[in-house]
């Protein structure tokens, strides 16, 4: 096998239609069709255009209703809490500390709910927290300090 011995695979290229080149590639024409915006320059498909048939965004019924004022939070259990202070020796659970440790992510509103059982001393930040994670909190002397 040498350079220039080496060539494409039959039947895998194929030479492009060489078209608005008179008469004998494409016509006049240019494998455009006549009349119709298509056939005209300028011309853009809108996203979603089927042909003048009714689009599928439009068939379809619509319902339902999503709230853009709703607040999301995620949701930081007592037992995850826990591991991590183990983990990182801290008493100190700030939102920066859980950001930094991939619990949440740093645009995350968190929740703190009460699953688990917290055995550690810690002082706890969140945007909010569920009754019965602060009182478990609060009964091994921690605190849950709640941040706008």
């Amino acid at each position: 096998m040498k350079l220039h011995t080496l060539k494409p695979a039959e039947g895998s290229t194929k030479t492009n239609k060489r078209l608005g080149r008179g008469q004998g590639s494409g016509g006049s024409t240019a494998g455009r069709g006549h009349k119709g915006a298509q056939s005209r320059s300028g011309y853009a498909k809108k996203a979603g255009f089927e042909g003048g048939q009714m689009p599928l965004q439009r068939r379809v019924p619509k319902f339902g209703f999503k709230n853009n004022n709703k607040e999301y939070f995620k949701a930081v259990n007592l037992d995850i809490l826990e591991g991590l202070a183990e983990k990182i020796k801290t008493n100190s659970l700030t939102l920066q500390v859980l950001v930094e440790n991939g619990v949440v992510g740093k645009n995350d509103k968190v929740k703190v709910l009460g699953r688990g059982e917290l055995k550690a001393k810690v002082s706890v930040e969140a945007h909010a927290f569920s009754t019965s994670a602060t009182q478990s909190i609060e009964k091994v002397g921690g605190t849950a300090t709640t941040v706008k």
